[in-house]
């Protein structure tokens, strides 16, 4: 199943009435080697769980047979759902239409390379549920979780960058960089219509838009293992990271983020439920 683009700023969220639970969203980009696999073990997952949920694989353009194989997958568990971009246009893109996408209580985002099992999930929802807005997933909160460490130089490049954070966006996590992150439908409402990181420094963004709307972000260690297919080159990329970081802090300053919304988005969910009852 194919779902069309929304990419609109004023997208508003549209609830189905058989609203699912979870909303998995999986970024990808020439991902044929693995995304496979990467839907066999996330199926899995869910069913074993007996979760209400759906998994949205959003296809950024792929120049191989990645959507082909997702749509096989699609067509054969109802989950699955294809969304696919209009070319390649960033992991941020990807990641923020598979939300404006999505019909979950719970949101939750992760790599194609399931860096982070699928399993450790449970953790980042149940601390939405305990009270939090976001939930990020941590490689660097409990080392001992990391079942295959980072080579040196990327390890040396990531600790550098969480200081530039620190001092420049005052975002005092760990870790901002790790692909696995839930979010409550009504946070994800207030922050990803806001966004506008289209490539790496998406996460970051994310999380600035979350704590400048007064959202509870928790910072939630987790199980990972670095992948030595990584699309992602450290100082490069890095460069590029750093001048979007600037950017959104840029873009702060000058108002060019403008809030949908003059209640706390967990608020705003309670009043919704109460207008259902």
């Amino acid at each position: 199943m194919s779902v069309a683009i929304r990419d609109f700023p004023w997208y508003s969220f549209n609830l189905s009435l058989a609203q699912p639970t979870y909303s998995i969203i999986i970024p990808a980009y020439n991902e044929s080697r693995r995304i496979g696999s990467t839907l066999e073990r996330v199926v899995e997952y869910l069913r074993q769980q007996k979760w209400s949920a759906e998994i949205l694989v959003v296809d950024d353009g792929s120049r191989d047979v990645t959507p082909e194989i997702i749509g096989r997958f699609a067509a054969e568990n109802p989950e699955i759902k294809l969304i696919q971009n209009p070319g390649n246009r960033g992991k941020g893109f990807s990641v923020r239409n598979g939300m404006l996408n999505a019909q979950g209580k719970f949101l939750l985002f992760t790599d194609a390379d399931l860096s982070s099992p699928i399993a450790e999930a449970q953790k980042l929802f149940a601390a939405l549920e305990g009270g939090a807005d976001v939930a990020i997933g941590s490689r660097w909160l409990d080392t001992s979780l990391q079942f295959q460490r980072q080579p040196l130089l990327r390890r040396i490049y990531s600790r550098a960058f969480n200081l530039f954070l620190k001092g420049v966006m005052g975002l005092n996590f760990r870790d901002t960089q790790c692909g696995f992150k839930a979010f409550t439908r009504a946070a994800a409402e207030a922050i990803f219509p806001l966004q506008k990181v289209h490539r790496w420094a998406f996460d970051v963004e994310l999380i600035f838009l979350a704590r400048r709307q007064g959202l509870k972000v928790a910072e939630i260690p987790v199980r990972w293992g670095h992948d030595d297919r990584s699309k992602m080159h450290p100082l490069r990329d890095g460069i590029r990271m750093g001048m979007e970081v600037l950017k959104v802090r840029w873009w702060s300053w000058t108002g060019r983020y403008r809030a949908n919304a003059s209640v706390s988005p967990r608020r705003r969910g309670d009043a919704e439920e109460i207008r259902k009852k």
